[in-house]
């Protein structure tokens, strides 16, 4: 009864909070805080009182400049991976520990998931290796482009020993509110749309290391039955669900060095012309680590996310999520595109056909 009284409370003052206007945050550094702040909020508004009763308007005090910021940064009114994870740090002390700058119920559990993804980003910075692919493609350097994949490939494997890390079962209060069963209607945002919007949450297949990744290796999503529930009777190629789930949730910027990677000439077409078998071997280690990151990672998702939904002790949204345990916290099909992707991974290895 407590829980409840408060839960109306911070209800009855949100509502009641004056709208601040965000014209006097400059910086991209004040802007994205602001941001995370506000998904964070928003999140915790909309599922307080569980699945069963989600909020159906996000107030004007928490809308208004949701949307303000978000329009400045290029992101959508939402809690995304880039915020709930990329910008979502401090440092604990001098030592470089770090931890993070907002969190929600649920103490260690929800903790580390973030940390964890956290330090997964941190794994990929060293696939620097792929700008130097990049350059090497230009000169056709041979030993350029070999060295360059294998600081890709030592990225790849440092980031699934890291996602090891994570052992904790939490189901996260990031449900979005586009194909959720428990928002059909999606999320009116009040005194910016007369219309409710329909967002993916927080998903991490909107990181953008692994994206740049692929686009380097020209490796090729598409649903492999030709087909997607979400248009049925029409072909459609993955990377129009990657556009509508996750690329149009990233910052700008990192959107803009996926499609300068993707531009440049293929990598995979080049090694094939080379016939070197050294390249070819570098290039499929390469590949081959993103397919066991990618396995690990379906791996997990079943065991820590879908498998114990949101039951385990300590979650704070008592049930959401139990009618979403096939689907991300960004709202897809997770188990079926995680299957599709790491499909379409293995493909892009080649077999050696040179003459010896």
């Amino acid at each position: 009864m407590e829980l409840k009284r408060m839960e109306t409370c911070i209800k009855s003052v949100t509502i009641q909070m004056p709208v601040l206007i965000p014209n006097l945050l400059n910086d991209h550094r004040e802007l994205s805080l602001a941001h995370l702040a506000l998904g964070f909020i928003s999140m915790g508004y909309v599922w307080q009182e569980g699945q069963h009763a989600p909020a159906q308007v996000l107030p004007k005090a928490l809308a208004v400049p949701y949307w303000l910021i978000s329009r400045r940064l290029g992101l959508p009114p939402i809690l995304t991976y880039a915020d709930s994870v990329l910008s979502n740090w401090k440092l604990r002390d001098p030592t470089g520990n770090m931890d993070l700058i907002f969190s929600f119920p649920g103490g260690e559990s929800c903790r580390g998931f973030f940390i964890v993804s956290l330090l997964v980003e941190l794994a990929a910075s060293s696939g620097i290796g792929a700008l130097e692919v990049m350059h090497a493609m230009k000169s056709s350097d041979v030993a350029g482009i070999q060295n360059g994949l294998v600081k890709v490939t030592q990225s790849l494997k440092k980031m699934k020993e890291t996602f090891k890390l994570m052992h904790s079962k939490f189901k996260l209060n990031l449900s979005p509110w586009r194909d959720n069963p428990m928002l059909p209607n999606g999320l009116l945002y009040e005194g910016v749309s007369t219309e409710p919007m329909f967002l993916s949450g927080g998903s991490a297949a909107q990181s953008s290391a692994i994206q740049c990744f692929d686009a380097l290796l020209c490796i090729q999503h598409e649903d492999e039955t030709g087909k997607d529930k979400m248009f049925p009777g029409k072909a459609v190629i993955y990377s129009f669900f990657l556009k509508v789930f996750f690329l149009d949730y990233m910052p700008p910027a990192h959107c803009q060095l996926i499609e300068t990677l993707s531009a440049r000439p293929s990598l995979r077409d080049l090694i094939l012309s080379c016939s070197s078998s050294d390249l070819c071997q570098a290039y499929n280690s390469c590949v081959s680590a993103m397919v066991d990151l990618r396995s690990y990672h379906l791996y997990a998702v079943q065991k820590y996310i879908i498998g114990p939904g949101n039951h385990t002790m300590g979650c704070p949204l008592r049930g959401v999520g139990t009618m979403l345990n096939d689907k991300g916290t960004g709202g897809s099909n997770l188990m079926g595109f995680l299957k599709g992707v790491c499909n379409t991974t293995k493909k892009a290895l080649i077999s050696e056909v040179w003459p010896v």
